[in-house]
């Protein structure tokens, strides 16, 4: 464990030191696109963060080449070096995009060459555990087919919900950090070897995303752009083609006793079918929703709108940090939902907890203009918007211009020598202060 923190802290640490150089690289190189009518932003903001990230991956592989028990998944597998093929295609294809906005037809045809090339270096599903069946052999043409169509699948549904500042790297870091759990618990309690690619792929990529998110959080200094969102993407695919199609599931030695308890016990058998769906639920939810409403318009079911699931949060009245955090917490709420089924699914209090969860997260869809506001204890670890205020910014604003048409009259009685007073902290006298809108580029 403590050799997957340390590759998950050097990958962190890497991305976040490289992302400040590589904004200022993207501005000089012109890689901030104009706003156009479906992004959220108001101001120019320069994409290519996904370099920051490629090269955070790919000194976390480095970091754990060289230590003691993490080099042997290089000695006894080919899947890193099958990732690292992949993920370096896929994010000169991301870069072209970023800068050059290359065709997506032609980006689909870099994804399939991508996990072509990860296929061709080992890195396929070889079977299936299918329920009531058992495990089923694929073909060679089955297994290319299907690691193909995860990856297309994942890294478009990955790059669709990409819209909000934070919302892609923080869905993803919540998804891989399931999915580490997971795979080092197939790893560590089952003893199975086989487990540890993904498991490491986990890792890094939850580094990849912590490193990357304090500066994509709103208001975003960056953008991971598409060499970072399908990054992310096939990473995440690889992961899950890595436990699903590679660990045998026999090697659990789960099939005994009665029937109701080997039902119980292999589910952890079939949750590898069902983790990669959770992982991506809500971005495949959004992915599949968009292709239907713009086929039905009639458009192309690659063109651009206003219509996914963050754009409706905001439009029925969430602010932009709180539509990325309910997302947050569904993604959350169904990845470990999963994961804790897997672990007991015998316990109808997971059931129980999921639905009350569920609840809870309906009851923050409908209440949009609803402002927490922490205790005063606490006010001294949340964000300023959630600290109770004596006075509300509309009062100070009021209490401000009346204090100033007093002055003025004053002003007038006592003679030109006196000047009118500017309230402190008022938005609009010498610009914007530190509590007042910041100022933003005219669409």
């Amino acid at each position: 464990m403590r050799e997957y923190l340390l590759t998950l802290c050097v990958t962190a640490a890497v991305t976040y030191l490289l992302t400040g150089p590589v904004r200022k690289f993207a501005i000089v190189a012109g890689a901030m696109p104009e706003i156009r009518a479906r992004d959220v932003h108001r101001e120019p903001t320069p994409r290519l963060g996904g370099i920051a990230m490629f090269f955070g991956l790919c000194a976390g592989l480095l970091v754990a080449d060289h230590l003691t028990n993490l080099n042997q998944v290089f000695e006894k597998s080919n899947e890193p070096r099958a990732l690292l093929s992949g993920a370096a295609l896929i994010w000169l294809i991301g870069v072209l995009d970023d800068k050059f906005e290359i065709d997506a037809l032609i980006k689909l045809g870099g994804q399939m060459i991508a996990a072509g090339v990860m296929v061709m270096q080992g890195l396929t599903i070889l079977w299936l555990p299918v329920p009531g069946v058992g495990t089923v052999a694929l073909t060679p043409w089955q297994g290319t087919l299907l690691t193909v169509a995860l990856v297309v699948i994942t890294i478009n549904a990955v790059n669709f919900v990409d819209g909000l500042d934070g919302l892609a790297a923080g869905m993803v870091c919540i998804a891989s950090a399931a999915f580490f759990m997971y795979a080092y618990r197939i790893w560590y309690s089952y003893g199975i070897e086989a487990a540890a690619p993904a498991t490491l792929f986990a890792a890094i990529l939850m580094g990849m995303c912590l490193g990357f998110l304090p500066h994509n959080m709103h208001p975003a200094r960056i953008f991971m752009g598409d060499s970072g969102s399908m990054l992310i993407g096939l990473v995440l695919a690889a992961g899950a083609i890595s436990i699903t199609g590679q660990v045998d599931p026999d090697v659990m030695n789960l099939f005994s006793g009665s029937e109701r308890a080997t039902v119980h016990q292999t589910v952890p058998v079939y949750i590898p079918l069902l983790l990669p769906l959770t992982i991506i639920a809500i971005p495949a939810a959004d992915l599949i929703l968009a292709i239907v409403r713009r086929t039905w318009r009639g458009q192309s079911p690659f063109a651009a709108d206003r219509g996914h699931l963050h754009h409706r949060l905001l439009e029925i009245g969430h602010s932009h940090s709180r539509a990325v955090l309910i997302m947050y917490f569904w993604s959350a709420l169904i990845a470990f939902g999963a994961l804790t089924y897997s672990v007991n699914s015998a316990s109808m209090w997971i059931v129980l907890g999921v639905v009350i969860l569920s609840a809870i997260g309906l009851c923050l869809l409908l209440l949009p203009r609803f402002t927490p506001r922490a205790p005063r204890w606490a006010e001294s670890f949340v964000p300023p918007r959630y600290r109770r205020r004596k006075a509300s910014p509309e009062s100070a604003q009021v209490l401000a211009a009346e204090a100033g048409e007093e002055a003025a009259a004053s002003s007038q009685e006592e003679g030109p020598e006196h000047r009118t007073p500017v309230a402190v902290g008022v938005s609009g006298a010498n610009g914007a202060t530190a509590v007042g809108p910041r100022s933003r580029a005219a669409r």
